[in-house]
């Protein structure tokens, strides 16, 4: 489901009330443990946290005209979606968060190769979302795109 909403506010505005509420604080959190250098902002339908034009003229490779991504959220049919690139290309990160997360949550890990999916409102491990958020600097990202991803 991707939204035409053009800020993240809209975004959050159009939801289902259910849904506001967990997508709002989800927001909040990342915000809150989001290193400098990226940039809220929409993207691909979604609320994006990317590193701007300013920080890295080259921006995304399949579309330069796009800013690097690097994080998503959205509110999808069935799930809130959580999209981390720095999960999908580190695998010291992946490990990390997979060991981590049963710490933070009974039940089975639901994820794909950057994607994690919460279909149970009630079982958002904020704290950890937050803490993977801080994980990664936009200048760490920008040397991780570039080696393992662009290439």
């Amino acid at each position: 489901m991707q939204s035409k909403a053009t800020t993240p506010d809209q975004y959050i505005e159009e939801l289902p009330e259910e849904r506001k509420k967990i997508i709002s604080k989800l927001r909040s959190t990342i915000l809150e443990n989001l290193p400098k250098g990226f940039e809220e902002t929409m993207a691909y339908g979604m609320i994006g946290y990317v590193v701007p034009h300013a920080k890295y003229p080259e921006g995304y490779h399949c579309d330069p005209t796009q800013p690097l991504p690097f994080m998503s959220l959205a509110s999808q049919k069935n799930h809130i979606g959580f999209y981390h690139m720095g999960i999908y290309s580190d695998p010291k990160l992946l490990d990390w968060f997979t060991s981590e997360y049963p710490k933070h949550v009974s039940g089975k890990l639901d994820m794909g190769k950057s994607c994690i999916r919460f279909k149970n409102m009630n079982k958002i491990p904020y704290e950890l979302i937050g803490e993977l958020a801080g994980k990664m600097t936009a200048d760490a990202w920008i040397a991780r795109y570039e080696k393992v991803i662009k290439n």
